[in-house]
């Protein structure tokens, strides 16, 4: 397609990279910005550019934040004898839209998947390990991984390797179909899931 402008012809290139948005989808939203007043289309430039520039993690659960401790973390009203492993930031997200979950989290960053070269080094569990060793208030950790094959073999590995620890280890209950993701479970269901976990076997 010929563009009128260079300028509508990056821009329509760069917003049609984004997941989901095809050369169509991202024309009609260059043509939205171009009409539109222009202290919007700054708004959301200097959005964006904070959102890369000042976004950060939280050092103790790998959760996204504006600070070095996150928000979860900081608060008085979660219950610390809870950790609650996800895979990453959308599942925090989830899990608390439910409002079925008081506890802390811990972000893995990823799962397990030898077909994608990610091992347990790749992952947030090194300091997943040190924080219940060095916080002797956690009583349980609940591991709610996708009921995948790579977030079954994650859930498995965890397991084993905090078997030192005294700990109950919890499962979300399977309300999530098989080889679905967290992220895309309705509220009830994930909560429903949450309320209702179970006990792991290995312990």
């Amino acid at each position: 397609m010929n563009y009128p402008s260079k300028f509508i012809e990056n821009a329509i290139e760069e917003i049609s990279k984004l997941p989901g948005i095809g050369k169509k989808s991202a024309l009609r939203l260059a043509l939205h910005l171009l009409k539109a007043d222009e202290s919007k289309t700054m708004a959301l430039s200097k959005a964006l550019i904070d959102l890369r520039t000042k976004t950060t993690y939280c050092r103790r659960c790998h959760n996204i934040s504006d600070d070095e401790l996150c928000q979860i973390c900081t608060s008085v009203n979660r219950d610390e004898q809870m950790i609650c492993v996800v895979q990453d930031t959308r599942d925090v997200l989830a899990i608390e839209n439910t409002a079925q979950y008081q506890g802390h989290y811990h972000v893995l960053g990823g799962i397990i998947s030898p077909i994608a070269g990610i091992g347990p080094n790749d992952l947030n569990i090194d300091t997943l390990i040190k924080r219940i060793s060095e916080n002797g208030q956690v009583k349980e950790i609940i591991l709610a991984l996708s009921p995948t094959m790579e977030g079954d073999t994650t859930a498995f590995y965890l397991q084993k390797k905090l078997t030192e620890f005294n700990l109950q280890i919890s499962t979300i209950a399977r309300g999530i179909p098989i080889g679905g993701d967290l992220e895309y479970a309705d509220e009830i269901t994930l909560g429903r899931s949450i309320a209702s976990r179970t006990r792991s076997d290995l312990q």
